[in-house]
This record gives structure tokens, C-alpha cells and sequence, in this order.
């Protein structure tokens, strides 16, 4: 086998191209597209090198062939909040062969070890969890956007090599042609008429202060789990950038009781069923392609992510959310499903808004970690 540092044009081209490799008789997994994963490795559009380190390998057999990848990387950020300090390795992809896989992860432990790491966490994103993260184990079935899809076998590298779970990651799924649960929706109703309560969706000509809502209400929300560190400016620009592509306004919601931002919900129209003809490729006809399926539309949507300032997660600000969203899409009728993405097991609030909406399970990923 022979495994190469991505330094190059070349060895670029072959990081991209390992997925389609191990995926090309699998018709359940779509295509990244090659732009997006590139970003990632991109100081000038991810905001997360100021403050971190990267690097990835290409795994080849004698002959040539593509059979695997892996990608390290430092968060300085996070990297010394817990007792041990703590690396990440991500976008793993390996044929059904453990010897691969063990070069693959022993590669990745080597580099992270150099750099002063006792543990190395995976598979993970270098950025945001809400793309990009986590091993999936359960649900194999067609991914959303920035989910990730791999083959049930790649459960046994990781524990063989001595990974163990950190934390469980629970997707839902909801019906949108049902109607939300009678308790949800009379307390959903209740609350958004309540005095001093406004709910209002995002508009991007607002774009700057929609952006310092949001810190405030993330930075609040998400402050008592462990080993947090706060959300930046840059890194919620760069997301809301990236999302204007996909973004359908009125599925972005923030609540404000009294004037001050208090809770909100991001929803995109799920990009993978636009992207999933482009093979990865957005040339000039995958312009053209995707344009069309944007026009389009598509049926499913993905929550990417929720928040609620402590002083108000018993207020039933989550549930008004979810009615004044359900208020637009109904009558539109193009939206027939919401991915519910993730809500991870330690996260008691969240998983009980899930359940109380009538969300049904969808996929499990769950993210491990090796300690040296």
C-alpha cells in the first residue's frame, strides 16, 4: 500500500475522488460536492484555520488504485478544554479491509501525537458539528445535506482500533402531511400569542444583525455542555453565506420576548436532493442543474440546528416555532418531510421537543473517541 500527504493538485484530485470509489455500487449515497469538501481544507473559506491546524493522506494499493483517505486536524480552540488535549480525524473512507484502515488511523494518530495530542476524536469536521460529523450506525438510508454515509463495516474499524462512543447522535424524522400532536399544538398556540412575544423569519437584507442574534442566543443556549466554546462572528458568516445557495427564508425562525432574542430554528431545503445528479460537480451544466432543481424545489427539509437562551427553554418557545413553520409550509404545499438533525444523547430539552412534535426515529451516528 501507498499512502501519500495531500501537498498537491494531484494528490487533491485523489482525496476527492476515494469516495467515489468505495461508494460507485452503492445507490443509496450521494455525491459531496467537490467544492464543498475542498472548502474545508481552504484557509480563505474556513474560518476555522485561524485558529487550527489541518492535514490528509491518500491511500493507494501496489497497483494505483484508490482504497482509502483519512484528514487530521487541531482546534486550538478546543483542543486543551478537557483533561487530556484532543485532535480530530474525519472524511475516513476505506474499502472493507482493516489493514487499510489501521494505516489509515495510525497515520492520523502519529500526526495528531507530534503535535501534543493525548486523544484524537472522530469522525469529525474541521468546523461547525452540523455538517460533516459523527459514524453512522444505524439508518442507512438516503443522507441529507452535510450528513454523513458510510458502510455499516466501518462501525468494526473504528472499534477495532480502539475507539470507544463519546456521545450518541439522534436524528428524527417528521411528517409534514400529519398534523402535530393536540398538547403540542394547543401549547404552540398558546405561546406565540402571549404579550411580548414576536416571531419573526430571516431576511437577509438584515443579514449582519440576524448574525449577532444568533451568537447571542447560541453562545447562551449551548454554554453549560461540556468542553463549549462560543460561536465567532466569522464562522456564523461563513455558514449563512454557504446557506444563501439553499436558503428558503421562511424557514428560518428566531422567537423575541420583549425585544430580546430568545430562541430560534435554522431549516434548509434539503441540498442533497439538488446535488444528487451532479455527481459532485458543479461546472457549468452542474450550474445549470442544480439552478433548475432549486427552482424546483424539493419535498424534505433538515433542521440544522436549534437554540434557546436558558432563561427561557420552559417557556414553549421551541413549539411556537415549529407552528409559525408549519404555518407557511402547509399552504405551499412542497415540503412533505423535516429531517430532524441531530440532537445528540446528552441533550435531554431537545430530544423531548423531538418526541413531543410526533418525530419518529431516522438515523443514529454517534461520535468516538481514541485516546493514546
Amino acid at each position: 500500500m501507498i499512502l501519500t500527504e495531500v501537498t498537491n493538485s494531484t494528490t487533491d484530485k485523489n482525496f476527492i475522488n476515494v469516495p467515489r470509489e468505495i461508494y460507485k455500487d452503492d445507490p443509496v449515497w450521494i455525491c459531496p460536492l467537490d467544492v464543498d469538501i475542498r472548502a474545508v481544507f481552504d484557509p480563505k473559506k474556513n474560518s476555522f484555520h485561524q485558529h487550527g491546524t489541518c492535514t490528509r493522506w491518500v491511500l493507494q494499493s501496489n497497483d494505483g488504485k484508490l482504497i482509502g483517505r483519512i484528514a487530521a486536524f487541531i482546534n486550538d480552540l478546543k483542543a486543551y478544554k478537557t483533561a487530556l488535549p484532543n485532535g480530530g480525524v474525519g472524511f475516513f473512507e476505506c474499502i472493507n479491509n482493516y489493514q487499510a484502515a489501521q494505516l489509515l488511523f495510525d497515520t492520523a494518530k502519529e500526526w495528531l501525537e507530534k503535535q501534543g495530542m493525548k486523544e484524537m476524536i472522530g469522525p469529525i469536521n474541521f468546523g461547525e458539528n452540523d455538517n460533516y460529523w459523527g459514524l453512522l450506525t444505524e439508518g442507512f438510508t438516503t443522507p441529507s445535506y452535510g450528513m454523513n454515509y458510510n458502510p455499516p463495516y466501518y462501525k468494526d474499524f473504528f472499534d477495532k482500533y480502539g475507539f470507544v462512543t463519546q456521545y450518541e447522535q439522534i436524528t428524527n424524522h417528521l411528517d409534514l402531511t400529519k398534523p402535530f400532536p393536540d398538547r403540542f399544538t394547543k401549547i404552540a398556540e398558546w405561546v406565540a400569542k402571549k404579550p411580548g412575544y414576536r416571531f419573526e423569519y430571516f431576511r437577509a437584507k438584515n443579514i449582519d444583525q440576524i448574525a449577532s442574534n444568533f451568537i447571542e442566543i447560541y453562545n447562551d443556549a449551548w454554554k453549560d455542555f461540556d468542553n463549549f466554546v462560543p460561536i465567532t462572528q466569522p464562522t456564523v458568516m461563513d455558514s449563512l453565506h454557504k446557506m444563501k445557495a439553499i436558503m428558503d427564508e421562511k424557514l428560518i425562525w428566531f422567537a423575541y420576548v420583549n425585544d430580546e432574542p430568545a430562541s430560534f430554528i435554522v431549516i434548509l431545503p434539503d441540498a442533497n436532493q439538488m446535488i444528487k445528479s451532479l455527481k459532485g460537480k458543479l461546472d457549468f451544466f452542474g450550474k445549470i442543474k442544480f439552478a433548475y432543481n432549486r427552482w424546483k424545489g424539493v419535498p424534505r427539509m433538515r433542521a440544522v440546528v436549534m437554540g434557546t437562551k436558558s432563561a427561557f427553554q420552559k417557556h414553549g418557545l421551541e413549539s411556537a416555532l415549529f407552528i409559525k413553520l408549519k404555518e407557511y409550509v402547509i399552504p405551499q404545499k412542497k415540503y412533505t418531510e423535516l429531517e430532524l438533525s441531530w440532537v445528540g444523547d446528552f441533550n435531554n430539552k431537545m430530544r423531548s421537543v423531538h418526541e413531543a412534535t410526533g418525530a419518529t426515529f431516522g438515523k443514529k451516528h454517534v461520535t468516538m473517541k481514541k485516546t493514546f
